[in-house]
């Protein structure tokens, strides 16, 4: 299913969707987090559509993506799946935005040369492999396996109680009250219909670690969260900070969360589209 308007918004029951693809012009691919889904896009994508034709998928084993195979899952694997549906599109390159996991796959897909832009919000992966920074992410989201199992025996009582959103939005954003409580349902379903958290765990613990960033030619901007309570800047940014080229954006984004898009999506979506603005005549932002 793809949504072409906002008119789920309306619904009382969130949905799952294939994919955002809204707008016209450059091609924009927006990448959602780890037990996230295409519906943390949907501000930022209604904002950008005036200018560009936006695509935002579903990763396979999140909510309303593809069905996951095997035991394990991996960055690698999900940027083939990304790589596939951008061949069924015609899109040989495009400009990619990516959040947490997406920002993970956006940095594999730049090395594939898949990339015009680049944009990283909060991205995952700035570890090595294997390191006791890359087990504590494995544990810290293994912890949550208990929760997540009671939150699906629960149901609706769980999504929609005032408490447990509140609960999941100081883990993702810094101001709670930014967010509707629609969409903080919404992100509470994607995360209790995600099948995709052991495998992912269990297939990031085995992959190989991303290689010398250094190289990378893709014009990048990297957004940091002030408050992000998930991956802390100042553990798992580090190396992004220190490998990216010495062109790359380094942007703190102030006063936001691990998923800023759902707090502030007039912010994320102007500092994704100026980054492609800029990219056009070789200019920097700043």
């Amino acid at each position: 299913m793809t949504m072409t308007s906002r008119t789920a918004k309306s619904t009382a029951r969130p949905t799952p969707v294939a994919a955002l693809h809204i707008g016209s012009g450059d091609p924009v691919l927006l990448l959602h987090g780890f037990l996230l889904s295409p519906h943390c896009w949907e501000q930022v994508a209604q904002r950008m559509s005036a200018h560009c034709e936006v695509y935002a998928p579903a990763f396979a084993g999140h909510w309303g993506g593809p069905k996951v195979e095997g035991w394990a899952l991996d960055v690698y694997a999900l940027a083939d799946q990304i790589e596939d549906q951008l061949d069924e599109l015609g899109w040989r390159t495009c400009h990619i935005a990516g959040n947490s996991l997406g920002g993970w796959v956006g940095l594999e897909l730049a090395r594939r040369g898949r990339a015009r832009t680049l944009t990283t919000i909060a991205a995952a992966g700035g570890w090595a492999s294997p390191s006791l920074s890359q087990v504590r992410v494995g544990i810290k989201f293994a912890s949550m396996i208990p929760f997540i199992e009671i939150g699906k025996r629960l149901g609706g009582a769980a999504i929609n109680n005032v408490l447990v959103q509140q609960v999941a939005a100081l883990l993702v954003t810094k101001r709670t009250s930014a967010v509707a409580r629609r969409d903080l349902a919404t992100t509470l379903t994607a995360v209790l219909h995600c099948e995709a958290m052991i495998p992912l765990i269990l297939g990031s613990l085995r992959a190989p670690g991303m290689d010398d960033l250094g190289e990378l030619s893709t014009p990048v901007r990297m957004l940091l969260a002030e408050y992000d309570r998930i991956i802390p800047n100042s553990v798992y940014a580090t190396r992004y900070l220190r490998e990216l080229p010495e062109s790359a954006d380094r942007i703190l984004v102030h006063g936001v969360g691990h998923v800023p898009m759902l707090e502030a999506p007039d912010r994320i979506a102007t500092l994704i589209a100026e980054h492609i603005y800029a990219s056009r005549g070789h200019l920097r932002a700043v």
